[in-house]
């Protein structure tokens, strides 16, 4: 472990510990993807209604309300507290969703699980903060990335089959053993993780605290329009490809497929943004990748796998560079004391997701349900406007 004082702040580099949060990030991608591409059908089957979008505004303004506050807790409790209670929670939800039938108390166990997989995912970030330094910002969040996203390659394939075999219930029981499988990790390794003791801030403190660092809203806005998009895909993209006629066979080929550039690019993407050019120049160039590609959606009418495993491996060059970018350049503005505006910035998702699922359930009311490809399309166009007025990092290269 090594203690570095940069302009800003202290930072405490602890590559032990960064691999025990790499491990436990593989675990946590790897059980969200067995349930993320499928959870759209599962509302659908249990509720019997085709326009999903009142659920996932529920989902997503509770995480909204959560992620607010979650500071106060971390400050409290401590990190690791906050981090296991999560996890004890998400895993036993995993559990009930394994045991239960397709009722509607299992919508209502739903959303407790994909509100407290966010809240796992944005304390894991707090604590590897607490051991991260500056100078690697890009090819550690490249890395963890990538590693997270490696596990979201293998889920799709394996919930898929699991799905066409047996039911959901299955597919939650793989969920249950993966995500204990973390929780064993975590507690082994994060048990004396302690938070800075600060003064609790309220939430419209903390939004003053914010409106002051411009950047962090810009990198913000971007980071929102990311989350847009993978609303888009997680929850139409499924519904389309099962209207045109794939069976859940095909889209799990489909879709790890599309997943390959988030294993393959992170990294270096990360790293090219630290050592040579910084992130501004890449984020517009993942924008215009993402809204090329996903204008093209709409005017595809084949359904042939390799066609859309195609088409959407392109638009996920964009969204997977922007990834890491996004994290990258944030993670170089705060530390591992900046819990509230950790926490703030993860409402990106939150936000993201209530914005475009009222959005895109007003669309497709009056619209084909392709629509929403052309609306995503010109989202991301728009995200070219904030990025323009980041205030540029350079490359060590640069420098």
């Amino acid at each position: 472990m090594k203690k570095i004082q940069t302009q800003k702040h202290y930072e405490e580099f602890n590559p032990k510990k960064i691999k025990a949060g790499y491990a436990i990030v593989f675990l946590l991608g790897f059980s969200s993807a067995l349930t993320i591409y499928i959870i759209s059908s599962f509302f659908q089957q249990v509720s019997g209604i085709s326009n999903l979008g009142f659920f996932y505004i529920i989902i997503y303004i509770l995480a909204l309300i959560v992620l607010l506050n979650l500071h106060k807790f971390i400050r409290k409790f401590g990190k690791s507290a906050v981090f296991f209670m999560s996890l004890l929670v998400l895993t036993s939800s995993a559990m009930l969703l394994a045991v239960l039938p397709t009722i509607w108390i299992s919508i209502f166990i739903l959303i407790i699980n994909l509100i407290f997989y966010t809240l796992c995912l944005v304390e894991l970030d707090v604590i590897l903060e607490s051991y991260s330094t500056d100078k690697k910002s890009g090819r550690i969040r490249g890395l963890h990335l990538t590693i997270m996203n490696t596990g979201f390659i293998l889920g799709p394939l394996i919930s898929t089959q699991l799905l066409r075999a047996y039911n959901f219930q299955a597919v939650f029981f793989a969920q249950f053993i993966i995500i204990f499988l973390a929780f064993i990790i975590a507690i082994c390794n994060f048990r004396k993780v302690n938070h800075i003791f600060k003064p609790i801030i309220s939430v419209s403190g903390l939004f003053k605290k914010i409106l002051k660092r411009k950047n962090v809203i810009k990198i913000y806005c971007i980071s929102l329009i990311l989350e847009f998009f993978y609303f888009i895909m997680t929850v139409y993209m499924p519904i389309y490809l099962r209207s045109q006629g794939m069976d859940w066979k095909e889209i799990g080929i489909v879709f790890s497929f599309m997943l390959i550039p988030f294993v393959l690019l992170q990294y270096p993407t990360g790293f090219i943004a630290d050592k040579k050019i910084g992130e501004k120049e890449l984020i517009i160039a993942s924008f215009l990748i993402m809204a090329s590609a996903t204008f093209s959606l709409y005017f595809i009418y084949s359904i042939n796998i390799y066609v859309w495993a195609i088409i959407l491996f392109i638009t996920r060059i964009g969204a997977s560079m922007l990834d890491v970018l996004r994290d990258s350049y944030f993670y170089k503005r705060i530390d591992g004391s900046d819990v509230d505006i950790i926490d703030f910035f993860k409402t990106s998702r939150p936000v993201g997701f209530i914005i475009a699922s009222a959005i895109s359930s007003i669309l497709i009311l009056f619209f084909p349900l392709k629509s929403v490809f052309i609306l995503m399309a010109f989202i991301a166009l728009s995200g070219l406007i904030p990025t323009f007025y980041l205030v540029d990092d350079k490359g060590e290269e640069e420098v």
